[in-house]
Order: C-alpha cells, then structure tokens, then sequence
C-alpha cells in the first residue's frame, strides 16, 4: 500500500485569518498556525472568530506540536483559545514568541504551555517530521516559512511572505535554500495568495521609510503616526525619522505598547538614547519636536486613535497643528470607520496623511513576479494554494498552471478537506468537522446561528414584551395584558398603537378554550401580535410574552 500524508485546512480559505492546516503523516500530526478571524457584520457582538478544532481535539494523542509562521493574529490569535481544548507544544520564532506569551500570560496559560524558540535556519524533530525553519520577509520581523521533512518527501509551507530586496533588518528572503529545496525535489507546496491577483511586485518596506523622512522633513506640527502594531519595522522607520529631526516620540495604545516592549527586548528595534519618552513629558515639548505612534490605524472604536479624534483621549487634544500619518490600508470592510476617523479628524482642523499614492503602506504578500520566483524555486510536484479568498486561490491555480503545472497536480481546497497526497497522486479524500466558533466575552462556542438571528432581529426590528397577568386559581386574564417596547417604535407617539396591541393579545388568550396550556397561549399572542405588527408596520420584531401567575 502506497505511503499517504494527509493535509487538512481547517481556516485560511476562502477568507482572510483564521488560518490553520494540520498536517499527518506516519499516524502523527503537526499543526500549521492558529489564527484567528475578524467578525462579519451581521455577526452582531461578536469579538472574534476561531477555527472549529473538534478534529483535533479527537485526535489529541497523535499531535506532536503546533508551528507558528509568524506573529499576526490571523496566525496566533486563537492560540489561548484552542490550548484550553488541546494543549499542545508550541515552536516558533523568537518574537512570535515574546508575542504569544502576552497572550498566554492574559489567560493564565504560561506555565502549562511549552513553547520553544527556534531561529531562522535551524530544523525540528518531532515524531516523523522535521521541521525546517526559513527565512522570509513579511510586515513582521522573525516570519518564517517551512519545510516539513519526512520519509515521503518535503512539502514547502510558505506562510505569509514577500521578496523585499532591501528589508529594514537587512536579512533578504533566503530564496537560495528554496533553491536548493528545489533541486533535491519537493512533493508539494502550499502557498500564500493574498496579492496573486496584484501584477509585477511588492514594493520594499525601505519606500514607507523614505516617505516618512520627506514628511518630518521641516514639519512644524506636531506628527502622530498610525500603523498597525505588529510591523516593527514601520515603527523602527518613524522612530529613525523621528530622530533624524531632532524629535522625541512617545506611544499611545496598549497592543503599541505591548509590541514596543516585546520588540525592544529581544533586540528586533533599536532606539537611540533619548528619543523614546512619556505620553504625558512629550506634551511639554514644542509642537516641532512631538511625534506619537498610536494604535487606530483602522478605525477601531476605543483605538488610541479614535479617542482622540473624538476628544475622548485623556491625555492627547488634537487640533489645527496637529498632523496624522495613517501608515496602514484598510483591511476589506473596515473602510467606513477609518472614513469616520479621517472625517472627525478633518473636522477639528488637523492635517491627514492617508493616501496610498504616497507610499505610506507597502503590502507584506508577494505579487504575481514574487510569487512566480518561488515556484520556479521551488518545483513542487504538487501544489496547494492557502491564505486567500475564492477568487484568489482560483487566481493562484492559474498562475500554477502558466508556469507548467499539471492540472491533476493541483488541489483547490476547502476548510476540512482531507487532501491525500501519494508520492504520484493528489486528491480530496473525505472532510473533517471544519468551520468557525465564536468568542463573545469569555464564551467560546456559546453563540451560534439562532443566537446570531435573534440578534439580528433585535437590531433591525427591537422587541416587544407582552406581559399577560393571570389567576393561579382559574388561568384567567385578571387584566388587560401590558406593552414594553425596546428598539421598536417611539412609545408617546405611539400610545394608541400600544393600546391596539394590547386588545389583540387580549383576544388571542381569549380564543384558547382552556388555559390550563400556558405555552399554548405564548403561542396564540406571539402569533397575533406579530401578524399585526407586519400588517400596519412591515416590521418584524421579536415577540416575548411573558406569563405572571398572580
């Protein structure tokens, strides 16, 4: 019998986060990433999402270790989560590391988690696999790829990368090894698409840098930053051009904060003596010589950002005089916020840096050139597009097939598909419990589809609560049943509305012969009120008649 392994998405496809592929091979198993994804819009409450793991909570026994790439939420921020169903040892990069920790520390899992750090270069044995780490350059420093070595062969995860050929830290993609990878022969790749359908290539992060230096180039205002807080080194550009102009900086926000520290720490930024200092000293210096990295840069409510824009912020009043740098674009459905912010910004008469023409933002994925390289490096037999949507994993498959790929050689996954890979074949074999899960505060999988639909009504069409007071001697009516409205309708304009609601939830009790069956009667006042409401209003509210035995 042909020697199988088996590579199961269980995130990461057909959206943007929550990635995760679990990889088995030799009756073991390795993880690939744990991310988590964004809530959708009809996702009412809703914190964040994670990926279904009811998998590999079956198959605990035979998990040998979870890989990190890197350290962007959509690839660690459902780790504390899933630990509290599957704990498993976790190897990554030295600041992926110091960022799970924070994770690990806020939900007290520090010390029942192993988590090992492994350098660029060096390899992991566990169990069957090995497990190779290789340097690649992403919106992130210490991102990594993968190669998974075992007796079938090598499969190449990429993670999420570009070819920068002048990266901040100075350490370029080590495309040499991929070409080395190549030649000794790799059964399959699997391979990110974020920007596949973008032409040519992914401008070097060195582009932000020069742009910053031409904006603080004589500025008299004072300058705060946006970016999001994992890209050391954007924040490593602001702080050199900061200190090229003779100014301090300071730091709002506490994801900037915790990623400073972290980063500052283990070495991964530098910062000249004396030009980091305190939010509330920086105020005292003139405007000429403030700078401020701040978290917001998408629109979040409650950002560091935000509350200044909205003059919410305790310790920063921003105004004419004032200007914001938006380094970061707006990540697919967040474009109204940051709108919102740039408008309220506009309104207290601050200046606004945020178009993309002016190369404040550089992506961190490989656009079709990088991507076509890589394949040409790599010279899978096989090939698995991850880490896009529909149309981008489709676009990849294409790409696949212009550089002269077999199309029986290529796999378009779902979430769940257990992918079955020979040394001469690949298919979809059978799925595994796949989807998402929902965190709400501290709950996990507690709010489902009819939780969500509920909400929904309640935040399109309110409620209406309909209490009926009734006799514990007779289950008679012992007055004419009581109108709350929330969400609904404008209760003083709307008084003999109410009083109508009110006889017809009365003559619906009244057509029920014996009242002996409570639920019945919910059932016949639910019933009516909601048919009359939709009649004279269009509307659907959610109906709660509440029975009171008096």
């Amino acid at each position: 019998m042909a020697e199988k392994m088996k590579i199961i998405p269980l995130g990461g496809l057909d959206e943007i986060g929550k990635n995760m592929t679990v990889y088995e091979y030799g009756g073991e198993i390795i993880v690939v990433d744990c991310g988590m994804g964004f809530p959708g819009d009809d996702m009412y409450g809703v914190d964040l999402v994670i990926p279904d793991v009811t998998y590999l909570i079956k198959q605990r026994n035979r998990i040998r270790g979870l890989f990190i790439t890197h350290g962007h939420e959509d690839h660690i921020g459902s780790i504390p989560y899933i630990l509290k169903q599957v704990n498993m040892p976790i190897y990554c990069t030295r600041l992926t590391a110091g960022l799970i920790k924070l994770k690990l520390e806020e939900h007290g899992l520090l010390k029942s988690t192993k988590l090992i750090t492994v350098e660029a270069g060096e390899m992991v044995r566990v169990g069957k696999f090995y497990v190779e780490f290789i340097h690649v350059n992403h919106s992130i420093a210490d991102s990594v790829a993968f190669a998974i070595h075992t007796d079938m062969g090598v499969v190449v995860h990429t993670g999420d990368f570009k070819i920068d050929p002048t990266p901040i830290d100075g350490a370029v993609i080590d495309l040499g090894r991929f070409g080395e990878l190549g030649r000794e022969g790799v059964l399959a790749l699997l391979a990110d698409s974020t920007n596949v359908e973008r032409p040519g290539y992914t401008m070097s992060e060195k582009a932000v840098g020069r742009t910053f230096e031409r904006l603080f180039n004589g500025c008299k205002d004072r300058i705060i930053v946006t970016t999001f807080a994992s890209n050391v080194h954007r924040i490593q550009q602001v702080i050199n051009a900061a200190a090229a102009n003779n100014r301090k900086v300071a730091v709002s926000g506490r994801s900037m904060e915790n990623i400073m520290k972290v980063s500052t720490d283990l070495g991964y930024m530098k910062v000249p003596k004396g030009v980091l200092t305190d939010l509330n000293k920086i105020k005292s210096l003139p405007k000429e010589r403030q700078v401020i990295v701040t978290t917001g840069s998408q629109g979040e409510e409650m950002s560091a950002l935000y509350r200044m824009a909205f003059s919410t912020h305790r310790q920063i009043d921003l105004g004419p005089g004032d200007k914001v740098i938006i380094s970061a674009s707006a990540i697919p459905g967040n474009e109204k916020t940051i709108g919102r912010v740039i408008n309220e910004l506009f309104r207290k008469g601050v200046d606004v840096v945020y178009d993309r023409a002016d190369m404040l933002h550089v992506s961190g994925h490989a656009c079709q050139e990088e991507l076509k390289i890589l394949h040409a490096l790599v010279r899978p037999r096989f090939f698995i597009p991850v880490h896009g949507e529909q149309k981008m994993l489709r676009r990849h498959v294409n790409l696949a097939l212009e550089m002269g790929m077999e199309r029986n050689h290529i796999v378009l996954p779902e979430i769940g598909n257990v992918i079955e890979i020979t040394a001469r074949t690949i298919k979809v074999n059978g799925s595994v419990p796949s989807g998402e899960l929902m965190v709400d505060g501290s709950g996990v999988g507690d709010v489902g589809a009819v939780v969500l639909r509920d909400r929904k009504i309640l935040a399109e069409d309110g409620m209406v609560v309909v209490i009926l007071n009734i006799s514990s001697h007779n289950n008679q009516l012992i007055s004419a049943p009581e109108i709350i409205t929330r969400g609904f309708i404008y209760v003083k304009e709307n008084e003999e509305m109410l009083k109508e609601l009110s006889q017809v939830a009365m003559s619906a009790v009244g057509t029920i012969k014996s009242h002996k069956d409570l639920g019945e009667a919910r059932s016949a006042v639910k019933s009516a009120v909601s048919n009359y409401l939709f009649k004279h209003t269009r509307r659907s509210p959610m109906i709660i008649p509440v029975i009171n035995k008096i």
